[in-house]
């Protein structure tokens, strides 16, 4: 074998070599750790969701478009289950306990602009808390089929 055949076998066989190591150090890794964490788990928990869900409705609080919405509202007791509701959805080991959606707002009226003022201050508690973006659009997406059930105005 030539000298050029020589350093090309040596590049090959270092290049397999790289992949393999490579390969064990990454399936290591992923046999110690789970591969599909919970959205639960990558908000990072319960304690995490509830820091959200806090500044969340304190921006709610904060909103003119739709504060007076809440005016009567038991606000500890709204807390809980949003807490609830999004632990469970995303896949943690709470129980949302409370009136589905379409019951809880039957007669009130909410219009689309009110539901998206409330989920721009969502978004807004998400990203004090910098929570990742693919993580917010996952949970958007498991919050959005609740417009139908809200929304009674156009």
């Amino acid at each position: 074998m030539s000298i050029t055949g020589r350093s090309w076998l040596y590049r090959f066989s270092a290049s397999l070599l790289f992949v393999g190591l490579i390969g064990c150090a990454t399936m290591s890794r992923t046999d110690s750790a789970p591969s599909h964490a919970s959205l639960y788990e990558r908000l990072g928990g319960k304690a995490a969701i509830q820091k959200v869900v806090d500044t969340f409705v304190a921006n709610v609080a904060e909103d003119a478009r739709i504060n007076s919405r809440f005016a009567t509202t038991d606000i500890p007791r709204l807390k809980r289950h949003l807490v609830d509701q999004i632990c469970e959805a995303t896949g943690g080991p709470c129980t949302y306990t409370g009136r589905d959606m379409k019951t809880a707002h039957a007669g009130m009226g909410i219009t689309n602009a009110e539901f998206d003022a409330l989920v721009e201050d969502l978004v807004a508690a998400l990203n004090t808390h910098q929570v990742p973006q693919h993580e917010q659009q996952e949970l958007l997406a498991l919050l959005a089929p609740m417009r139908k059930d809200i929304v009674e105005q156009p």
